[in-house]
This record gives structure tokens, sequence and C-alpha cells, in this order.
């Protein structure tokens, strides 16, 4: 983006982009980039509805992964918002903080919180939280809220990125929903499979704490490669599956 002001002129309905090849190609580039930032989205997703009854998971994460859209588009087109969250603040330790900063430390510090507790409930085999209920269930709209924040801090990084990448709104506003429609065929999948796996869980949440890590440093101006934690969370799932193989084979070896 050579010229933010001229950026914000644009109207956002313009389609004269249609006809340019540029724009189709930073469309696929902006959906895929959409795709890719979304995964971590699923994977929280997935682990909460997991305490939801079993007919309603995929209504909340339908809910959920529409949230995360009209979060998304809100924050495209309120961009002048946005793109001032990036003044400083306050200085912590020589660092300027900014109202950016300040979401990704605020968000990473809860998904920290978040994970931990769920790892906790996980691998010590505490009690669930009793909500609504009553009965160890986690109530939707408790869940709703809390993919909502998440929605958020998610959301800063991918609207400021497109809006580096791409000079037609119209456009940002296509590759969020086209993203959000394939993660939304896919999420069931995601999700079912990490709630029959208990060790997939622990691996997911094991994850977030290290997205939660990301986000914090990334508030406090340490930059990480996220390419390299990308393929670090990749190589994990790739030797988790050869262990599900291992176990599945070794159990038909027992069975026969």
């Amino acid at each position: 983006m050579t010229d933010f002001a001229a950026f914000l002129a644009l109207n956002p309905f313009d389609m004269s982009w249609i006809a340019t090849p540029d724009a189709w190609v930073a469309l696929l580039t902006l959906t895929v980039m959409e795709i890719v930032l979304g995964i971590d989205n699923i994977v929280f997703i997935s682990i909460l509805v997991d305490k939801l009854p079993e007919q309603e998971r995929p209504r909340a994460r339908f809910l959920g992964l529409g949230f995360a859209m009209l979060t998304r588009i809100l924050l495209l087109l309120s961009i002048t918002w946005v793109m001032q969250l990036k003044e400083p603040l306050f200085a912590v330790l020589g660092h300027d903080i900014s109202g950016k900063d300040l979401i990704l430390i605020l968000g990473g510090l809860f998904l920290l919180w978040k994970s931990t507790k769920e790892l906790h409930h996980k691998v010590e085999g505490a009690a669930e939280d009793h909500h609504d209920s009553g009965k160890g269930r986690a109530a939707l709209g408790a869940i709703l809220v809390q993919i909502a924040i998440l929605d958020i801090v998610f959301s800063l990084d991918s609207v400021i990125t497109a809006v580096g990448m791409v000079d037609h709104i119209m456009v940002m506003v296509i590759a969020v929903m086209v993203a959000v429609g394939f993660m939304m065929v896919f999420a069931g999948a995601v999700s079912d499979f990490i709630s029959r796996h208990p060790t997939v869980k622990v691996l997911a949440l094991s994850f977030l704490l290290l997205i939660g890590t990301t986000l914090i440093a990334e508030g406090f101006h340490v930059h990480f490669q996220k390419g390299f934690v990308y393929f670090a969370m990749a190589f994990s799932v790739f030797v988790e599956m050869l262990n599900i193989r291992m176990k599945i084979k070794a159990e038909r070896k027992k069975a026969a």
C-alpha cells in the first residue's frame, strides 16, 4: 500500500477491480492467507464446543465462525479506527505500547489462561466448570462470548496485513467471506477429530499456548517468523498422525 489516505478515500462498493488481473491474484493470495490465519481460530472453537452437548456443537461452530467473519468485515469497514490503534498510548520498559499491542497482550494472556485451564482439566482429570446447565456443560452463550473475544484478537493482524496487500475493500471482504466459508465446511471434521482423540486435544491446547505466547511477544514488539511457528505446528501434527496410525494398527493386530 503506497498511500493509506488514498485507500481510505476508496468506495467500498467499487467493482472496477473485476477487470483487473492483479486484483484476482490478490484475492486468491489474501483468501489463502485468511484460511491459514484462521487455523488457530478453528482449533480454539473446536476445543470450546467440545464442552457442549453433541447436538449443539454444529450451531456453536457456525455462530462462532459467523462472528469471526462479521468481526473481520466490521474491522475492514472501520479501518481508520483500526489503523489508529497503532499509535503509541504509553511506554513499558522502553517499549511503546499502542492500542493494537494492548489488545494482543490481553488476548495472549486470555489464551494462555484458557489453554492452561483446559490442559489442567485434561491432564489432572479435574471436574468441568459448571455453567447454566448445572451438568458440567458450558453454556452456549458463555462459549460464544469467549469466541467473540478471541475473534477480535485473531482478526487484528489479518486486517492490517490485508490493508497492506490489497487496494480494494471489496476484495478483502470477499476474501474473508470465502475463507470463513471454507473453514465452516471443514470445522466440523476438525472438531470431531479433536474430540475423538484426547492426545490431539492436548496437542491443540499446546498450540494455543504457543499462539498466546507469540501474541504477547508481538504486543511487546518481539516479532516471530510465523512461518516457523506454523511449520512447528504442522510437524507436530504429522508426528501425532503417525502415532495414531501406529495405535490403530496395534489395536487391529491385538483384535485379530
